[in-house]
């Protein structure tokens, strides 16, 4: 029987979304939420990544821990994402500057790597092409024994092109750089913890980086924003005498203050730090 196209229709199922966030305790945990198709990274994962990181800029978190649901942090591009970028003829798209100096597809990295606090990547299963670079946003990474991480794209004949090429020479050495890039081959977590590439090896990566993320969140929030500005310019190649002149002025802008003496009262009462 035909259906009356009058009747009331049932709401259509809705997708879930593709990353999800929670605020607990000043600490932001945000997860790429496609765990069917291994987390792989299509269109609407690109906005949702985006929109996560900026909905994390806008809130109280003092930190950021990263990861993937189910066996993979990311496994990638999706394949059909891919081949229909492969068909597109206009290509001003991977010209254009979507999100400051980047466009999305590298923002997805550089949003977590340009928040002014702390972001930990929790890794599992496969880190592979978009999902490597969007790690390499995070400050630490923290891997399962069972992961496994690769410069995926020139598999693809492609480069690195999610922010992949800003990030790894901070980390690598050049011919270890070289070597992941031309081959596409990937690495062991014991072998990228040796690289650089990954901080420390966990039984429970998402555990030990919520555990990591509460102890940054109990310090002072100005001195750790403080402290990753002051990293970021030192790593910069800012000549010593700057690095040496920002030193002291990012600590001026701390010492005496409320936080900072807060941060002294609990110390000496023996008492965690209540910041306002």
């Amino acid at each position: 029987m035909a259906q009356d196209p009058q009747a009331p229709q049932a709401p259509a199922e809705q997708d879930p979304p593709r990353v999800t966030v929670a605020l607990r305790d000043h600490v932001a945990h945000v997860t790429l939420n496609r765990p069917d198709k291994m987390n792989a990274v299509d269109n609407a994962m690109i906005r949702a990544i985006i929109a996560a990181g900026k909905e994390v800029a806008r809130s109280d978190a003092r930190a950021v821990v990263l990861s993937g649901a189910g066996k993979s942090f990311c496994a990638g591009l999706d394949v059909m994402s891919f081949a229909a970028m492969g068909q597109m003829t206009d290509k001003a798209w991977i010209m254009e500057r979507t999100e400051g100096v980047s466009n999305d597809f590298q923002a997805v990295a550089m949003i977590w790597h340009q928040l002014e606090i702390p972001v930990i990547a929790a890794l599992q299963g496969a880190v592979y092409g978009a999902g490597l670079q969007i790690a390499l946003g995070a400050d630490i990474r923290i891997a399962a024994p069972d992961a496994r991480l690769a410069v995926m794209e020139m598999k693809w004949g492609l480069v690195p092109d999610m922010g992949g090429m800003a990030l790894l020479p901070r980390l690598l050495r050049s011919d270890v750089l070289r070597q992941m890039t031309y081959t596409a081959t990937p690495v062991a977590a014991s072998q990228a913890a040796d690289w650089g590439l990954v901080t420390t090896i966990s039984d429970d990566p998402v555990a030990q980086a919520q555990d990591l993320a509460a102890q940054i969140a109990g310090k002072g929030p100005n001195a750790i924003r403080a402290a990753k500005r002051l990293i970021a310019y030192a790593e910069s190649g800012a000549p010593q005498s700057e690095v040496l002149l920002r030193e002291s002025a990012e600590q001026a802008a701390l010492i005496g203050e409320p936080e900072q003496m807060e941060v002294v009262m609990a110390n000496l009462q023996k008492r965690p730090p209540v910041f306002k």
